[in-house]
């Protein structure tokens, strides 16, 4: 009853209807939720290793999945044989067995270890592959060589055939000189025998037994009696040949007796990865992932879709609107309430089929940082539950059910009630409803519980055990949006809709008076609250954008001033190296006057001037690296600044004029397909690039520090000279072009993307671009949340990052903040 509510059932048939076997199928039937934590990460894990076989591993076996236990187990018996059908189900099975142990056996040590441990105890028996591959052929037909008596009997069979062709040409050509048969009717063949054509008024005249006739009775059949003893031999060729493929089977069955144990086993294996592929592929079909086992009793789930509804959608091109929803020991309890038709009961069953999905061992269509718990018990109660057999209406009904619940469930179950209280009149059914709730609080048992009762709203405000969550409406609109907001209770918009499907407003304006302004006022604030914490939402949402933008301004300022701090730096060390230069001189200088105070015999005028001018060195020299020299530093930062640009510039325009010269003298495109490593020139504007990607009709090329995505009909290929000869130009740094293109993408770029639930291929080519965005505006670091799944999505997109010539580096994001599920890129501007 329970999985029929939920829509389990369908799930169950959309897996068995991807099963190949027989076993597969029972599986599916026969498998049972789970409450085993361990068991339940199994079966998860087994089902998440497959799906990314499906997705990326070719080498994998894609058929061949056959029941073998069926006829294998009868052959135990000393006095069975195999038949020449399971003979070859049997050799098809084993080809699939071998391939299956192949790829888990050659595959790295840390790729999916659950499907390589559950195949560590399999054994492909060889001996017995070997065996069938000499009695069959290619085509699963028995060899003439599979035993020395069978291939004399069909060489005898050939030969009696071709003695048969030919007497029966002989006797066909006396037929037609004889005018018997006209000169264009052949011999015809039928049950085995060839027989004549012959008018029926001529049968007499050719010896023979009528063998069949026409269906007009104009033409009768004739098996002439020189060839009926051939034809009569040629049978009991066939039945020695049928005798001998019998015994041969025998023999084999025989030999195969020693190895049915390990065979059976291997069948049953075969049916388990039958039954982990059907899973994997429903689950490829839901665009389903592995969550997260809660270790703290966390129910979170995270764009959850409800995966029947969204396949429903999907067929009348509508799109489904994600759940985003969370329960804890604290806030266990969510009661939702809302306008009618505006997706509570679709919340709560997408709770309760996803829950169940996952405890069956199933993934289920949700991001993978969602977490799910392990309940014990999972009660529901949906839909009109009367019975005229017991004689219960429908309240008596849900007050049984809900007897139930108060009476098993604790703080491991999962309660899940739809419409809690109606049925009834509203102020008992309501005042029930408020006990039962209250009841459910105090056990800690977790639920999500749909209602319009105003006094359970009331109640969840002032507990702390329950949550108030509503389902957004459109009220300028009129129409639902279908997503819940928890933390504040819904409104049921009745007299909106009795508006919308236009009732009179007289009627309108009465039954407002009528329900008294006590409530209307309450619906009218709570109308007013949900607009307000809209708006606040918004509010937050673009303060985090600020606050993400700024972050990113900042380590750009912060980097920007290291590297002022490292020219600093240098240019001290320039200086430094100056003065060395200045004392140096200055001692040279000291010797040259000691040296004239010599040669001159110490003549006092000459000494004296020599002393004076020693002096005037001394003060100059003390005034330039003492007293000037900051000022001194800073002019020389200026100078080396000023000569660096000039340098720039100087070898900016030689490197035009030698890009000029050199395109005038360029070798023409080289011819032939493109490939990866090739290089190109874009035809529009004369850049050279790398070939670093071909995927499907285009190319990633690598431009300077960017990787651009194109048609191959925009480039041309060239030869590794002329692109060493383009690469040499100095041109203008991408980061400092900033045109008003540049601007915009500044303005609408976020350093952070979420690519969980995407295909690998679709999520490279999104990383792709944001990649290319976050160079083309000169951000500094940016983020991918790619979740951690099984690796796979994470190291492909690091794979990627390590060709893009603009990434510095790349990091796992703080185990707080995401861990391995986030990628840290550091961008080289």
């Amino acid at each position: 009853m329970l999985e029929q509510k939920i829509g389990f059932d369908r799930i169950r048939s959309l897996i068995a209807a991807r099963c190949s076997t027989e076993y597969a199928v029972r599986k599916v039937e026969d498998e049972t939720v789970s409450r085993d934590r361990a068991q339940i990460q199994e079966r998860l894990t087994l089902t998440d290793e497959m799906r990314l076989i499906c997705m990326f591993e070719d080498s994998f076996p894609s058929g061949g999945y056959l029941d073998t236990k069926p006829f294998l187990i009868p052959l135990q018996a000393g006095d069975s044989s195999i038949s020449l059908l399971n003979l070859r189900k049997l050799r098809t099975s084993q080809e699939t067995l071998r391939g299956i142990l192949l790829f888990f056996r050659g595959c790295k040590d840390d790729l999916y270890p659950f499907l390589r441990k559950k195949s560590a105890p399999v054994e492909y028996a060889g001996e017995v592959d070997s065996r069938i591959n000499e009695i069959l052929d290619r085509n699963g037909e028995v060899r003439d060589t599979a035993s020395q008596t069978l291939g004399e009997i069909r060489k005898s069979i050939r030969s009696m055939g071709g003695s048969v062709s030919r007497k029966i040409a002989s006797i066909l050509k006396e037929a037609r000189e004889e005018g018997i048969v006209d000169s264009e009717v052949e011999a015809s063949v039928r049950d085995g025998h060839i027989l004549i054509p012959v008018p029926s008024a001529s049968k007499k005249k050719l010896k023979g037994v009528v063998y069949d006739e026409s269906a007009s009775g104009r033409t009768s059949f004739i098996e002439p009696l020189e060839v009926i003893e051939l034809n009569n031999r040629i049978r009991e060729l066939h039945f020695e040949e049928q005798r001998e493929i019998a015994r041969i089977l025998f023999d084999f069955s025989e030999f195969l007796r020693p190895f049915l144990p390990g065979l059976i086993y291997a069948s049953d294996y075969i049916g388990e990865i039958d039954f982990i592929r059907a899973k994997a592929f429903v689950a490829l079909d839901m665009i389903a992932g592995m969550p997260i086992i809660s270790s703290d009793g966390t129910l979170a789930l995270r764009r959850a879709r409800h995966p029947l509804l969204e396949a429903s959608l999907r067929r009348e091109k509508k799109e489904i609107v994600p759940l985003t929803l969370t329960l804890s020991k604290e806030k266990h309890l969510l009661l939702i309430s809302g306008p009618n038709a505006g997706g509570k009961s679709v919340c709560l069953k997408t709770v309760g089929l996803l829950q169940y999905m996952f405890q069956w061992g199933m993934l289920i269509p949700t991001s993978e940082v969602s977490e799910m718990p392990v309940f014990d018990e999972i009660f529901i109660d949906i839909g009109d539950n009367q019975s005229i057999e017991n004689d219960l209406s429908t309240y008596s009904s849900h007050l049984k059910v809900c007897k139930d619940i108060v009476e098993h469930a604790t703080e491991q179950s999962l309660v899940l009630i739809d419409e809690f209280g109606s049925g009834t009149e509203p102020a008992a059914g309501g005042a029930i409803a408020e006990a039962v709730l209250a009841k459910l609080d105090s056990l800690g048992a977790y639920g999500v519980i749909t209602t319009h009762y105003t006094n359970l709203k009331l109640y969840a405000d002032r507990s702390s055990g329950v949550e108030n969550g509503a389902m957004l409406y459109d009220g300028v609109a009129t129409r639902p949006l279908f997503k819940l907001e928890q933390g504040m209770p819904g409104n049921s918009f009745a007299f909106e809709l009795a508006r919308q499907i236009g009732l009179p407003e007289s009627i309108v304006k009465d039954a407002e008076e009528r329900a008294g302004n006590e409530y209307v006022n309450i619906e009218r604030n709570l109308r007013k609250i949900a607009r307000s914490k809209r708006t606040l939402d918004e509010k937050l949402a673009r303060i985090r954008t600020t606050d993400k933008a700024l972050e990113s301004l900042t380590d750009k300022y912060e980097k920007e001033l290291s590297q002022v701090k490292e020219l600093k730096k240098n240019v001290l060390e320039e200086a430094r190296a100056e003065a060395a230069e200045i004392i140096a001189g200055a001692n040279r200088e000291v010797e040259r006057t000691i040296r004239q105070i010599k040669e001159s015999q110490a003549e006092k005028s000459r000494t004296k001037e020599a002393r004076e001018g020693l002096k005037e060195f001394a003060k100059g020299l003390d005034s330039e690296l003492q007293s000037e020299k900051d000022a001194a530093i800073d002019r020389k930062m200026q100078q080396i600044l000023a000569r660096k640009e000039r340098e720039k510039e100087r070898r900016r325009k030689r490197g035009v004029e030698q890009a000029v010269q050199e395109e005038r003298k360029s070798e023409p495109a080289i011819a032939g397909p493109l490939q990866v490593g090739d290089k190109v020139r874009l035809k529009d504007n004369d850049m050279v690039g790398e070939i670093t990607r071909i995927s499907g009709r285009n190319i990633s090329v690598a431009i300077g520090n960017i990787i651009s995505l194109m048609s191959p009909s925009k480039v041309e290929r060239i030869s590794n000279q002329q692109y060493r000869e383009k690469t040499r130009i100095t041109v203008r740094p991408v980061s400092n072009y900033d045109n008003e293109s540049v601007r915009n993408r500044r303005l609408n770029f976020k350093p952070s993307i979420d690519i969980r639930g995407e295909r690998l291929n679709d999520a490279l080519e999104i990383v792709m671009h944001f990649i290319d965005d976050a160079t083309m505006v000169g951000v500094g670091q940016v983020s991918i949340l790619h979740g951690k799944g099984n690796g796979v999505l994470r190291e492909e997109i690091r794979k990627y990052l390590r060709t893009v010539p603009s990434v510095a580096s790349f990091r796992d994001e703080a185990i707080q903040a995401g861990g391995a599920g986030i990628t840290v890129v550091e961008m080289d501007i």
